[in-house]
């Protein structure tokens, strides 16, 4: 897990990390606060409201986006918070392609909730190349997708999807809920935006849930209708429209949880590695199980997406989907 940063070992220990700057604190304070004094109307540390800025939720942001080679990452109170910011930038009549395969809760939010803002969805095998080129429309302005997906554990070729949404003219936006930026980390692969749930494995803890969105920075076209009032002037970037959403929005997590995902995010090399080498013991003990038809892991060579998870993981996680043999009743005992 080197890179020109170093390893990512030391990143979940120092990155973003700095002594406190008031009383030398070496582990980040819970500034549990919601306003800030300033020196006169309008001019202050660079915190004023805890909606907008929070000092525990900047660190946090500054350390998730070293742990996904990101330009910045920007931090909600769940994981489905942060795909609705994503939403967000879009316009009534855009057009987004989604992975066939996704969370449920990222599914209900799509199509009964987004698509009643006049979002309209297509949800593809995004591994059969002419079926994905065939959905784009004229109006496609997202491609969403997850890899390893929820539940069935299918492998999308990043490169090769955010390849096509560039070329298309579309953002491109990962899931990487299940592999966590220590096995994967999209970004790198060219996806333009990598979301969270940091409830689940970065965390570790289950005791706190909240969603992440971290990116790389690039220009954007300026809304044509979002934007009504003739003063206001639209972000220019990603980073900044969706900095102004989880303002404007608000749905932003308290400084406690910050602190709790610092703490967490601590072990999560440790973690991540013990998860994986159990995963795989359990996954081969199953598949040569007599009473199991079938194992869905991606470290199985029997995996359809085997070769293509050693190609962009570095790791293959600790989730498993597995079928027992027989019905309903066989599944309740076991």
């Amino acid at each position: 897990m080197d890179s020109k940063d170093g390893r990512f070992e030391t990143k979940v220990i120092h990155a973003g990390i700095e002594p406190d700057p008031v009383a030398g604190a070496v582990m980040t304070p819970i500034y549990q606060t919601s306003t800030y004094a300033q020196t006169s109307p309008g001019e202050h540390k660079g915190y004023e409201y805890s909606r907008t800025d929070n000092p525990t939720r900047t660190v946090l942001q500054t350390q998730l986006a070293a742990l996904e080679s990101a330009d910045h990452a920007l931090v909600f109170s769940s994981g489905l918070a942060s795909i609705d910011a994503v939403l967000n930038l879009l316009q009534a009549g855009d057009h987004v392609i989604a992975g066939d395969d996704l969370y449920g809760g990222t599914y209900r939010l799509f199509t009964k909730v987004a698509a009643h803002r006049g979002l309209t969805f297509s949800f593809v095998d995004l591994n059969n190349e002419a079926a994905y080129r065939e959905s784009f429309t004229p109006n496609t302005k997202l491609v969403w997708f997850e890899t390893p997906t929820n539940p069935m554990l299918n492998v999308i070729d990043v490169r090769k999807v955010c390849a096509i949404a560039k070329e298309k003219g579309a953002l491109s936006a990962v899931d990487n809920t299940f592999m966590s930026p220590y096995f994967q980390r999209p970004l790198e692969l060219g996806a333009d935006m990598v979301m969270h749930s940091m409830t689940k494995y970065i965390n570790g803890h289950s005791d706190v849930v909240m969603g992440a969105l971290m990116l790389r920075d690039r220009e954007l076209a300026t809304p044509k209708k979002a934007w009504k009032d003739p003063n206001f002037a639209a972000p220019k970037t990603l980073f900044l429209r969706l900095k102004f959403l989880q303002n404007a929005i608000g749905a932003t997590p308290g400084p406690f949880d910050c602190f709790l995902i610092l703490r967490g995010i601590k072990t999560l090399a440790v973690r991540m590695h013990r998860h994986a080498e159990n995963a795989q013991k359990v996954a081969e003990y199953l598949a040569a199980h007599p009473k199991v038809e079938r194992v869905i892991f991606p470290g199985l060579p029997s995996h359809p997406g085997h070769e293509i998870a050693k190609a962009q993981m570095s790791g293959f996680g600790g989730m498993i989907t597995f079928f027992p043999k027989g019905g309903l009743e066989e599944s309740r005992t076991f």
